[in-house]
């Protein structure tokens, strides 16, 4: 199983409409492709008015991973309204081999 993580900044205040964003954009992309194994928003007020948001997504193997971000693999995927909330961009994202843990489901 693979981790694929990213992380950028918003601003704290529009943490509901990003949330809703990404849920219906990154999030819907995510359990579409076949081998994703689920994923997660998280927030972090960083107490300057911006809040760190990072989404974690498991993926079974890298060729997931490639059918859902491309051959570059390695680059972020954006969405057409993201300028509207992120006050950066990061160029890449970050893979993680998973050797251990549970994945929780409802």
């Amino acid at each position: 199983m693979i981790l694929r993580r990213w992380t950028g900044r918003i601003r704290t205040a529009d943490e509901p409409g990003y949330r809703d964003y990404i849920a219906a954009t990154g999030g819907a992309d995510y359990r579409s492709t076949p081998g994703n194994l689920g994923w997660q928003m998280l927030f972090r007020a960083l107490g300057d008015g911006t809040s760190e948001v990072t989404t974690l997504s498991w993926w079974r193997d890298l060729e997931v991973i490639r059918a859902f971000a491309g051959e570059d693999y390695q680059r972020a995927r954006y969405y057409p309204e993201d300028d509207r909330f992120l006050l950066d961009r990061p160029a890449s994202v970050d893979h993680f081999s998973v050797a251990e843990g549970s994945l929780f489901t409802d």
